[in-house]
């Protein structure tokens, strides 16, 4: 068998840009995931669903299970007594209530004052998303059958009547008792005869798969918790890895043959790496990856023989990452190792994302390209002809009259940092606009550009969209991500400054008028913008926000702590690590000043982000803007709003169509009445309209 150590290009790229390595940080958990413990099945064998078809249906939130902390021991610290233990965690849990409580009844005072304005944004997102929304769920082929999934249900139907509504039911949610789960991933056996299927709670981080034989009469024949990535072997052997506590260390195979038994095939003893599994193109062999942030491991196991121990490709380097393809019995290496090789886009385009094609031995490739504001437009690459073709697609009745400006900001350090904007051809003194900024930065994951209807209205009513490729993200590379963490993380923050600096000079928006967002662990640079320079900007919404990081990275019985020095240090066992992050640490560093309006969502039950300490951050954050505005208290002094609501339902990492509808909806509202204000408040100072 050949291997090729590099993949040069298009026809490469096409196979392998599709298996970069996952990096499963705060923000970018790619779960599947189990709710097995809030999921009750139904004693019921065999599906019926009436129909062809089922009916729509809003998926209701599962039950809600918090994962609170409360921990008041400090390292080294003495150990007290189990009595005042136990008093300490009462208090803790008291104080925890109480601050729960309070920032529930602020939200319910508030929200009344964008409550009009959220319903006519949501009216706009809900219309869009019916031109913008492909209807057709993604389709596994299997020479003449195709299966498929809608509204929790999941069909079998020939190729030749796919389209015409003629389909036999396979699966049902409802039906089978898994009516507040979501169907996540579909695996088929080779031969047709199982369905693997992951079902997942927006409330829950944590999936089960349900495998089904199917048939005449389609039975559940299994049920698996705490499933997080699964594969058919052969015909009748699934192999799976199970999720605990967020960790992923431990690989199964499981066999359906009259002998059944369940196996350990693969344990990773390493706590900073995640382990998944995943199935070639051409199922000729699983997969078995094991990886850090920074580094990765990969075990093959052969499909012809699959009780056979896996085989080990390249052991862990650190600093090297690699992934495996196999096509035409060669075997690709997809790695970072070596110089990178760069590829043209058109101007607009931002993400890619390679289709997984139901003829696995196709000559043709398909992709698609996309931007914030542009719907994804599908590609086809031919290996044999090597050309590239843009598939008819059906027109969107919607406006693209935008322009994209890429452009370069000088840091602190001289290093030219990209942004990329967009904005309406039509629009005129683009220096009075409201301009919206977002950053991320962190786990060498590319700020994300994907297509979002919320964006597209933005750009048709006149705003300004600005993405900071900071450093900390992948947009350049490992040196790229390499040089905004850990000792180096406040360089992704002199980045964020000079690109905002930046924009206003070139007269994109100016500070009155300007907006940041973030979410999970881009909150650490967005609340540390906010102690450093709140002049730059006029308010912020934060989603599920990272914003005590030393608290965080001090506990390391929390799930991630481990797994993530690498990207933050570790203070417990470096001082000048411990000192280097509360120098940016959002929650450290809030003073006595003029904050900008602030908007927070958080969940109940992330169990990412504690919630205890975004509560910590609000209370404090809004104590120092009222001491600023008491202090100075002139005439005409603007107060910033800062609001935190709190979501019982929903999670880190998933939400379902309606709340997220709901969630975009209210940041953009307050973003408007912020802005507005700012304008207003700006015309009476200068006496004029």
């Amino acid at each position: 068998m050949k291997v090729r150590m590099s993949c040069a290009g298009l026809r490469n790229l096409l196979q392998g840009l599709s298996f970069s390595v996952r990096y499963y940080s705060k923000h970018n958990h790619l779960q599947t995931i189990c709710l097995y413990s809030r999921i009750k099945p139904k004693k019921c064998r065999i599906l019926d669903c009436s129909g062809s078809t089922c009916t729509h249906r809003t998926v209701p939130p599962g039950s809600i299970l918090p994962w609170r902390f409360f921990s008041c021991k400090q390292e080294g610290a003495k150990i007290p007594s189990k009595r005042k233990q136990n008093t300490s965690i009462i208090t803790s849990e008291l104080l925890y209530e109480n601050l729960l409580k309070s920032e529930q009844e602020n939200w319910n005072n508030i929200s009344a004052r964008y409550k009009a304005m959220t319903e006519r944004i949501k009216e706009k997102l809900e219309e869009l998303h019916k031109y913008t929304f492909n209807s057709g769920s993604p389709r596994i082929r299997f020479g003449e059958n195709v299966y498929f999934e809608e509204d929790g249900c999941i069909f079998l139907s020939k190729a030749d009547d796919v389209d015409e509504g003629n389909a036999d039911t396979l699966f049902s949610t409802e039906d089978l008792g898994f009516s507040d789960a979501f169907i996540q991933r579909i695996r088929i056996s080779p031969d047709q005869r199982y369905m693997a299927i992951s079902l997942k709670s927006e409330n829950s981080e944590e999936a089960t798969c349900v495998i089904m034989k199917l048939g005449h009469f389609p039975v559940m024949e299994k049920v698996i918790p705490n499933v997080f990535s699964f594969e058919w072997a052969t015909n009748d052997v699934l192999y799976y890895t199970i999720q605990k506590n967020l960790k992923c260390q431990n690989v199964f195979m499981t066999t359906f043959t009259n002998q059944k038994h369940t196996k350990l095939v693969y344990t990773e003893q390493d706590a900073r790496f995640f382990v998944d599994i995943y199935c070639t193109k051409d199922r000729r062999f699983l997969t078995i990856n094991s990886n850090s942030k920074t580094t990765s491991e990969v075990w093959l196991v052969d499909c012809r023989h699959p009780f056979k121990l896996p085989t080990l490709v390249q052991a862990r380097t650190k600093g090297v990452i690699y992934h495996i393809e196999h096509r035409n019995d060669e075997l690709y290496i997809i790695t970072t190792y070596g110089e990178p090789a760069e590829y043209k886009l058109p101007t607009w385009a931002c993400e890619f994302e390679l289709e997984s094609h139901p003829e696995h031995t196709t000559s043709t490739c398909y992709f698609q390209l996309t931007s914030p504001v542009h719907p994804p437009k599908r590609f086809a690459y031919s290996f044999k002809e090597n050309n590239l073709i843009e598939q008819a697609v059906q027109e969107v009745p919607i406006i693209m009259n935008c322009h994209t400006t890429r452009l370069l900001a000088k840091s602190k350090d001289e290093t030219l940092v990209p942004i990329t904007v967009f904005h309406n051809m039509n629009s005129k003194e683009l220096h009075r606009k409201p301009l919206l900024v977002h950053v991320y930065g962190a786990y060498g994951i590319d700020l994300n550009m994907s297509f979002k209807e919320e964006k597209l209205m933005l750009i048709e009513e006149g705003w300004i969209l600005a993405y900071c490729h900071v450093r900390g993200g992948g947009e350049l590379g490992l040196s790229w991500h390499k040089d905004g963490c850990q000792h180096n993380k406040l360089k992704g923050l002199h980045d964020l400054k000079a690109c905002i600096t930046l924009l206003h000079e070139l007269g994109f928006s100016q500070p009155k008028y300007t907006a940041l967002a973030a979410a999970s662990a881009g909150g650490v640079l967005a609340g540390a913008l906010c102690n450093t320079d709140p002049e730059l900007i006029r308010a912020v919404v934060l989603q599920a926000p990272f914003v005590d990081v030393l608290n965080a990275m001090m506990k390391t019985h929390l799930p991630l702590t481990i797994e993530e020095q690498e990207e933050w240090g570790n203070p417990l066992a470096d001082e000048k690590c411990m000192e280097y992050i509360k120098s940016y640490c959002p929650y450290q560093n809030i003073k006595t000043q003029c904050y900008p309006s602030v908007f927070i969502t958080a969940y109940e039950n992330d169990q990412r982000i504690p919630l205890t300490g975004v509560l910590r951050y609000v209370q404090k954050l809004r104590k120092a803007a009222l001491d600023h505005a008491r202090r100075t208290s002139e005439k005409g002094n603007w107060i910033p709003n800062i609001v935190l609501d709190i979501q019982a339902n929903g999670s880190h990492c998933d939400s379902s169509w309606e709340n997220s509808l709901n969630e975009v909806a209210r940041h953009l509202a307050f973003l408007n009445k912020e802005l507005e204000e700012a304008c207003h408040l700006h015309h009476h100072m200068k006496s004029c309209k």
